[in-house]
């Protein structure tokens, strides 16, 4: 069966918004093929995300944007 057979019939019986979904899936079937079956990953690019906001967050309201730029590169 082809993909886009069976993205089809998953969203046939499905309820409103399950099928709203699998229709906006449908849309770029492609990219969530790749992200699902490629073996490349933004965990890194992710983990560093989570520490500037971590950085951000802890520093809001107490500092300038030139000392947690300077926070911020000196860890990376």
């Amino acid at each position: 069966m082809h993909r886009v057979d069976v993205a089809r019939s998953a969203g046939q019986d499905a309820p409103k918004p399950i099928s709203g979904f699998e229709g906006f899936l449908r849309q770029d079937l492609d990219a969530v093929t790749a992200g699902l079956t490629l073996t490349w990953s933004s965990g890194v690019v992710e983990g560093h995300v989570n520490r500037v906001k971590t950085l951000k967050r802890a520093m809001y309201g107490r500092a300038s944007f030139t000392l947690l730029r300077a926070r911020i590169l000196a860890q990376g």
